[in-house]
């Protein structure tokens, strides 16, 4: 079975500036900080920001206090004021889009024009789209309400942003036939055209449709009326415990399932349902594949492949440097990879909620075990590095603490005014450590142990692992970007945006590429080293996938990523092995 996903799923421009909003406005803005009315219609988002002391009023009381954000709907006028005179700082957090309908509106409701909206009356966009159209303002569902309206001298009708594009044509064309001297507005989102245009021409292309969102978001519902009114198996779920009530029987058959999702689905909520699916999928499979993809899954989640890619690229590093007794290196560098990350993943739950729930799952049930396997080891890698030298032990220790302290004070509130008291606080450090600890430990680590030199070679071959390391954790935090966001997690990714992190890492590959032949006329493994390039040209080739849709967030392409680092163990023992 194949799975499919919509390009134009998750949050649209309007949701994503809003939900930015929110999460900007604690300590910009005086607290507490609430919204009016639920900010977007995803229940999940709402937990998230309940979490983060968020709240929700629906009443305005005669006095409030603090900041309030106008929901991504938007609201009628006169209670932005009611807020203001409560006592509210208000925060415009209302969609651009809707802001023009509500401007349009508006602009002539004081020409007095009737004002005729098509959309759902009880729809908070437009209850706010009314609040704008005065006493002439009338909400219509479709041409058959719109014919019992009376005759008007001057009318204009618009459509709430997120409307069916089939009916508001048909509106149109009954206006253009019957009162051609009404003005008629486009006003629908083009996000939501295109949306639903694809969600069409997905359904037809695939066997079922899965459509994923709030129960109460108008756009999704009707990604689904469209979907189902194609006469495929459609499904609508707000997250993937839904599917859970979907009858598999029904998909017995199927051999390709689409998914879409509303505008106000999170992409972790997109990722969580693909990869329950894609789980579901090889369930259902016998033989081979199931056990593959079971044993693939298993050494994912526990960091054991991983920690073998950290063993390849060492040992590509000692043939580099032409260090004979690369075999105490090789162990160091899995053991470490493999104490950091447990710790991180168990210190770090609260983002793999969003982005890695099956890895949240499985620290959270093996909590004790995991904990045990990191510190032991942590301490085996030490002792290893001890029995190397007193300076390969204590340069292991200072990166292993350093990975301790991400997330602890290190500069006491009362001590200094200063910014960043974490190393977590600082911008992009995650990526940025991570990239130089495993530099560190794949390829400085073994040639000051072996000869207590550090030459110019080696340095060029530092730069070479760190920055593959760089690109591999920084397409994770591509990936991540979403829940990172949601829950204070500042990666490069965060700071630059995807399409410019995107090309930063597609740029930064295509100098390994180019950058290891010239490694070539500096060391007598000329051959490893451009056979080495191999391994960055994967990567981009990986990147360049994910970006054509060719390879979704999952299993697979967790896997591809980290392959390239193991591959890079597999060719240096290709070469020993021939003695090219």
């Amino acid at each position: 079975m194949k799975i499919v996903i919509a390009k134009m799923s998750g949050f649209c421009m309007g949701v994503r500036r809003a939900v930015e909003m929110v999460l900007d406005a604690p300590g910009r803005h005086p607290g507490p900080i609430c919204t009016y009315g639920p900010l977007i219609h995803n229940p999940q988002v709402l937990e998230l920001l309940a979490s983060k002391d968020i709240a929700t009023i629906k009443d305005i009381p005669e006095c409030g206090a603090g900041t309030v954000l106008i929901r991504a709907h938007g609201v009628p006028p006169e209670t932005k004021k009611r807020l203001k005179t409560a006592g509210y700082k208000v925060i415009d957090a209302t969609c651009p889009r809707v802001i023009r309908v509500q401007s349009i509106i508006r602009k002539h409701a004081r020409q007095n024009h009737a004002v005729i909206i098509v959309g759902d009356k009880d729809h908070p966009e437009v209850v706010g789209l009314l609040g704008y159209a005065g006493a002439d303002g009338y909400v219509v569902a479709g041409v058959e309400e719109i014919k019992r309206l009376p005759a008007f001298e001057n009318a204009i009708i618009v459509a709430q942003t997120t409307q069916n594009t089939r009916l508001y044509a048909a509106v149109r064309e009954w206006a253009r036939h019957n009162y051609p001297h009404y003005k008629v507005f486009e006003t629908i989102c083009d996000s939501t055209e295109r949306r639903q245009s694809e969600v069409q021409r997905l359904a037809e292309s695939v066997d079922a449709v899965v459509v994923v969102g709030g129960r109460e978001s108008g756009n999704t519902q009707r990604l689904f009326e469209i979907a189902r009114r194609t006469g495929k198996p459609a499904f609508h779920v707000e997250n993937e415990t839904d599917l859970s009530r979907i009858d598999l029987d029904a998909l017995r058959s199927v051999q390709t399932i689409g998914i879409t999702a509303g505008a106000s689905t999170p992409n972790w909520v997109i990722r969580k349902v693909y990869m329950t699916l894609e789980t579901m999928v090889f369930k259902r499979k016998s033989g081979w594949h199931k056990a593959v993809y079971t044993f693939l899954r298993a050494a994912l989640l526990s960091n054991f492949y991983v920690s073998l890619g950290a063993a390849g690229l060492c040992y590509a590093a000692t043939r580099l440097q032409e260090i004979s007794d690369f075999t105490p290196f090789v162990l160091i560098a899995f053991l470490y990879v493999q104490s950091m990350h447990i710790l991180n993943h168990l210190t770090g739950s609260k983002a793999d909620r969003f982005n890695e729930p099956d890895r949240a799952r499985f620290y959270e049930d093996r909590k004790v075990s995991l904990t045990v396997i990191a510190l032991t080891s942590g301490a085996a890698g030490l002792v290893i590095a001890y029995l190397q030298g007193w300076l390969p032990f204590l340069t292991l220790l200072v990166i292993s603490l350093l990975g301790l302290s991400y997330r602890l004070t290190l500069i006491p509130k009362a001590f200094a005014p200063v910014v960043y008291r974490r190393i977590k606080d600082i911008p992009g450090s995650k990526t940025i450590l991570i990239a130089l600890a495993w530099g560190v430990v794949t390829s400085v680590l073994p040639p000051i142990s072996a000869s207590g030199s550090f030459r110019p070679t080696d340095a060029f071959i530092f730069v070479w692992s760190s920055a593959l390391v760089f690109v591999r954790t920084a397409f994770f935090d591509i990936l991540d970007m979403q829940g990172d966001r949601l829950v204070g997690k500042e990666t490069i990714p965060t700071l630059l945006g995807e399409r410019r992190s995107l090309r930063l890492l597609k740029g930064l590959s295509a100098a390994l590429v180019v950058g290891l032949p010239v490694l070539s006329a500096l060391t007598p493994a000329s051959s490893l080293a451009v056979t080495l390039a191999l391994c960055p040209a994967v990567m981009s080739a990986v990147i360049l996938a994910f970006e054509r849709g060719l390879i979704l967030p999952g299993v697979r392409l967790e896997f591809l990523v980290e392959s390239h680092l193991v591959l890079a163990g597999a060719l240096a023992l290709g070469w020993g092995l021939t003695g090219i």
